[in-house]
């Protein structure tokens, strides 16, 4: 795989990150408005409807990946996601990661170590 589609698939990961704190802004935000109806708050919420935008490009870069890259080299950096998105909910809202946490956490960016640069 070159250089520009690994890059590509990183900023998909991290994009898929973003989009989930938007979602927790989101969510946040909805969940004082939840008993005059929350799915109305959402689809009014800001936060919300940006993330929805971000994961329909987000879907569009994801196919056209696809046309570059084989599934089962792309779909590994998706686990990218997993170590983004703590680390965003951590520096946006203070959510704690513990050792543990960090431990399995590179565990899963080692294996994708590996799956890229060691394997087929």
């Amino acid at each position: 795989m070159n250089a520009f589609n690994a890059t590509l698939l990183v900023l998909y990961a991290a994009g898929m990150s973003i989009g989930q704190i938007l979602f927790k802004f989101a969510a946040d935000r909805s969940k004082g408005e939840a008993a005059g109806g929350f799915l109305g708050a959402l689809l009014r919420d800001g936060y919300f409807l940006a993330a929805i935008v971000i994961y329909a490009g987000l879907t569009v870069l994801w196919v056209w990946l696809l046309t570059r890259v084989p599934l089962s080299r792309a779909y590994p950096f998706v686990v990218l996601s997993f170590a983004f998105t703590p680390a965003l909910a951590s520096v946006v809202f203070g959510e704690s990661i513990g050792l543990w946490y960090l431990v399995g956490l590179g565990l899963i960016v080692s294996g994708l170590a590996i799956l890229v640069w060691k394997a087929g």
